[in-house]
């Protein structure tokens, strides 16, 4: 096969960008075909040919050559493509631009990495929730239904602890309506495979709850957001305050000598559409005494000591703690003391329950001003790029010769889709911002009482 061309490279390129041109950029494409051994030399001139244009602005002998003899598939050598190579000085000083550029883009890339990781660890301390507080939560969801909770599995050295998911469908009693959402834990189904056999012969892929290293197909990754930890936890929060009566008094022992009281709300915070945006736990503790020992009502404990009856409270309810049975005289005693000790640390509850509501009004207003700031940079910025783009295929330069009926019919479709994404981004940008800041607007709160805690010594 005989490939010549019409004229030198040089000479096509110069017939684009001739006098009374009116496009003040022109482009001059050269196809290159893989599978043709041909364009392997093609690939070599082009290549040689722009650096000679940036080098000294003419072509060398070896490429006019080449263009005026045609490429012939006999004669492709790896020697006759090596020999249209630079020389080794040029090939170093080019190399020296090209490492120069490289370490640029790797520094403009690990600014951004720094940037997303600031997001991260911001959005960690505004949820204020950690990869173990949320497994022990998803554990105590699955307790819920019943099932079983999530269990080591193995993991290779240096990754993320992986824990095997149980099967919801499949347990005694499962519920058929899981398999949708099973579905985000099983691998990618096969050509043409049954929906029915798919779901029956996969495992479910282990769950890991830390970002793995790399792109790991193999195992799940929980956060917030993935929807079997929403339908969970959404159980978890319908139910987890009225379950096994925990609405009512619960009696706990502790090592320390000292009876305490725990006095436990739960304060909601909600905004339009009774959307909630925030729900924390509030606690009252004191040290509990004897009602007819009682000159004054209880009196709440401070920062330090609410803190360690708090601590108390914790290592009481794990398992294998204490379980001696106390006397029926000292179940009586608190059982008399109930309504009393409610009456007596509900006025502070309120006034607790009060401070972290406002608290969470200014941490929410400036979440709705960040987010509203984002989502206008976001769009500013879309603007910018789409504008560009509009603006670049707006002559004939920009579409190519060889451009089919179907491709120029897709490239107006396209224009005409950006011109009226950027007639309404003004609208956009006036009403997305207000409506994340609105969003973020608190309504109304609700505080109530949730249950007592009362922590006994072991000693009685």
């Amino acid at each position: 096969m005989h490939v010549r061309f019409s004229s030198r490279l040089e000479q096509r390129n110069g017939r684009v960008d001739r006098k009374l041109q009116p496009s003040p950029e022109v482009f001059c494409h050269y196809f290159v075909y893989a599978q043709r051994p041909e364009d392997r030399v093609l690939r070599a001139l082009v290549r040689k040919t722009e650096t000679i244009r940036l080098e000294l602005g003419s072509l060398s002998e070896v490429i006019e050559k080449r263009l005026r003899t045609g490429i012939r598939r006999d004669e492709i050598e790896a020697a006759a493509i090596e020999g249209l190579q630079d020389d080794p000085e040029k090939k170093a000083s080019r190399d020296a631009e090209l490492d120069e550029a490289a370490a640029q883009r790797q520094a403009r890339l690990r600014a951004e990495i720094d940037t997303l990781r600031n997001r991260i660890n911001d959005a960690r301390r505004w949820i204020g929730l950690d990869e173990g507080q949320l497994r022990d939560a998803l554990n105590c969801s699955l307790d819920l239904l019943p099932a079983d909770s999530l269990q080591p599995a193995p993991t290779p050295a240096g990754e993320p602890t992986r824990y095997v998911f149980p099967n919801l469908q499949v347990r005694r009693g499962g519920d058929s309506r899981w398999s949708a959402t099973l579905d985000t834990l099983r691998q990618s189904a096969g050509p043409g495979q049954p929906l029915y056999e798919w779901r029956r012969e996969p495992p479910l892929r282990p769950v890991v709850f830390t970002p793995p290293t790399g792109f790991d197909s193999d195992t799940v990754q929980m956060h917030l957001s993935h929807r079997v930890v929403q339908r969970l936890l959404g159980r978890f929060l319908s139910q987890g305050f009225v379950y096994h009566d925990l609405s009512r008094a619960c009696l706990a022992q502790s090592d320390d000598a000292i009876p305490r009281v725990v006095l436990l709300g739960r304060l909601a915070v909600y905004g339009s559409g009774a959307a909630r945006l925030h729900e924390e736990l509030i606690t009252v503790t004191a040290r509990w005494i004897e009602p007819a020992d009682r000159k004054n009502p209880l009196t709440p404990y401070g920062r330090d000591a609410e803190a360690k009856t708090i601590s108390l409270l914790q290592e009481s309810l794990k398992p294998g703690a204490s379980t001696r049975t106390l006397a029926p005289a000292v179940l009586q005693r608190l059982q008399a003391a109930m309504a009393r000790d409610m009456v007596e640390l509900l006025p502070q509850l309120t006034i607790r329950g009060e401070a972290a509501q406002a608290d969470a009004e200014k941490l929410l207003d400036e979440r709705g001003r960040i987010e509203s700031e984002a989502m206008r940079k976001t769009l500013d910025d879309q603007r910018r790029r789409v504008l560009l783009k509009y603006e670049a295929t707006g002559d004939d330069q920009s579409v190519l010769p060889g451009f089919s009926d179907d491709e120029r019919r897709q490239l107006s479709a396209d224009r005409r889709r950006w011109q009226r994404w950027l007639t309404n981004v003004d609208g956009d940008l006036a009403r997305e911002p207000q409506r994340i800041a609105d969003f973020y607007r608190t309504r109304s709160y609700r505080l109530e009482p949730v249950g007592l805690a009362y922590l006994w010594p072991v000693t009685g």
